[in-house]
């Protein structure tokens, strides 16, 4: 069993003790997003030694997290560029609505996102349900999965009632990008053919003609 518990073990307790403030909100989003280093949202630079932190000062509207680039001359935060930005939501309340949102099967009512988060208004959870799921549509990745990943295609949707002869006409394919012990990619696709299903898994898979067959202590190929 890992230290940490994955993030569809967590019981609601762990989660808001994980996220209870949000400097530990922000500090997980820097482990997750910039896992590599800061990369400057602006100028796009990743070298370390050109950033320095800012001392967080609220007098002076210094908020916690504040770099600087010596590059570009600019001030970032981990959230720029992100559904996060210039929002006046606590970054804690969007990392536990993320959560509540990706595990919970039947999904979640923006009312129910309301009460459990202490929002000020129906719109407001409403808002934030309608940025997470358009972030969830985005299917371009810094990274691609690697090592044993396993792949499947489902058809989501309801019966239509009363209808003959047209099971799969309210249906939306959906395939899905398993990685073994580790992330999960889906996404819908226009059609399920070989065609689509090779190409879904060159854009999100690593190859092993990208890094080398050693690496992964065999051969593989997607024919």
């Amino acid at each position: 069993m890992k230290a940490k518990a994955m993030a569809k073990d967590l019981t609601l307790i762990q989660l808001f003790d994980r996220f209870g403030t949000d400097d530990k909100a922000r500090e997980h989003l820097e482990r997750v997003l910039w896992k590599d280093g800061i990369v400057c949202p602006h100028c796009k630079c990743t070298d370390q030694k050109q950033f320095a932190a800012r001392t967080a000062n609220p007098e002076k509207k210094i908020r916690a997290g504040l770099r600087y680039c010596s590059n570009c001359k600019s001030q970032f935060t981990v959230t720029v560029g992100t559904i996060f930005e210039d929002s006046h939501i606590p970054l804690r309340k969007w990392l536990i609505a993320w959560y509540l949102l990706c595990s919970s099967k039947k999904g979640i009512a923006a009312l129910e996102l309301q009460r459990l988060l202490e929002l000020g208004s129906y719109r407001t959870a409403l808002f934030m349900a309608h940025r997470i799921r358009y972030a969830l549509k985005e299917t371009s990745f810094t990274d691609k999965l690697s090592g044993t990943v396993e792949v499947d295609e489902t058809l989501m949707g309801g019966p239509i009632p009363q209808s003959k002869g047209t099971q799969f006409a309210n249906k939306v394919p959906v395939v899905s990008l398993v990685e073994r012990g580790g992330r999960v990619r889906s996404q819908v696709m226009p059609t399920v053919n070989g065609k689509n299903l090779k190409q879904a898994i060159r854009d999100n898979v690593l190859i092993c003609s990208e890094i080398g067959p050693r690496d992964f202590g065999g051969t593989c190929r997607v024919s």
